[in-house]
């Protein structure tokens, strides 16, 4: 049985965000890609080392200071262009995402020298990393797909944001009226009637933060009142509309430097050392 070579990795999954079809990470010392096609966009970036790559039969290399996409349909290898090998996180969008349009420029220059869209997608990476921030990853791909659309179709970008105030106030009340059970980009930009980027420039433009933030904020101060009123972190984390008590512990030491379980309530903290039953002190926290 073939065995992957010494320090190779992979690892791959498929979020729950509208427009990702999946995510790939990987580590290749010596692995070689056979010439092969995607029937989704590769949005590529690497982190150590560079990648050489044949498209449509001319030679391009991937390296750490760019952006690399390749469009879907059209044929493609890839190899280290180093003994070292290279490690790379890719992700896979859907043509509904990015139009198939769009691959003409993608062909003859598929890398992009962009620091800023870049910095986005190695942050939305991150996000990706983890579950319950899905809202996040929403915000941060519609900026992405915006900058690469302009990129291929070579726009400046829009200046301006008309009508900016009521939009993002609209935003925020959807926001506070479903900060629980939460709201996709996509229902949020259906229901006000607007550009899922536009929304997200728009909230980020007037309120100063983007709406994904707005949101994890309004969540966890839900999650500090649950607390001090009693509730543990689990049934906290939930009843403020995180995934799970990790993904409020993330986001509650973030926000106040302290983790959900060492924020009880001061009656909370007395029953605990005057309670009949000692507590064990070994406890997760």
């Amino acid at each position: 049985m073939a065995t992957r070579p010494a320090g190779s990795h992979v690892s791959a999954w498929r979020p729950t965000v509208a427009g990702v079809a999946e995510v790939f990470h990987a580590h290749f010392v010596d692995h070689a890609y056979p010439p092969h096609t995607h029937d989704v966009w590769t949005l590529l970036i690497v982190d150590d080392g560079a990648v050489r790559f044949d498209l449509d039969r001319h030679r391009h290399g991937a390296l750490r200071t760019s952006v690399t996409l390749l469009p879907p349909h059209v044929p493609h290898d890839g190899r280290s262009a180093t003994p070292h090998g290279f490690r790379k996180r890719v992700l896979y969008l859907d043509t509904s995402a990015l139009g198939v349009e769009l691959a003409g420029r993608a062909v003859d220059r598929p890398n992009l020298a962009d620091p800023q869209l870049r910095h986005r997608i190695h942050h939305l990476h991150q996000v990706l990393a983890e579950r319950g921030d899905e809202f996040e990853a929403d915000s941060r791909l519609a900026l992405i797909l915006e900058r690469l659309r302009r990129q291929l179709r070579q726009q400046a970008p829009a200046s301006g944001l008309p009508g900016t105030r009521g939009l993002a106030d609209r935003l925020r009340e959807l926001l506070d009226a479903r900060t629980v059970e939460g709201v996709t980009l996509r229902e949020a930009a259906e229901l006000l009637h607007a550009h899922p980027t536009h929304l997200v420039r728009t909230f980020t433009h007037v309120h100063g933060l983007p709406p994904h933030s707005y949101l994890t904020g309004r969540r966890v101060e839900l999650a500090r009142r649950l607390l001090l009123a009693g509730q543990r972190p689990a049934e906290a984390a939930v009843g403020a509309g995180f995934f799970d008590q990790a993904h409020l512990t993330r986001h509650f030491r973030r926000h106040l430097g302290v983790s959900p379980a060492r924020y009880p309530a001061p009656q909370r903290r007395r029953e605990q050392h005057s309670g009949d039953v000692a507590q064990p002190s070994g406890g997760r926290t």
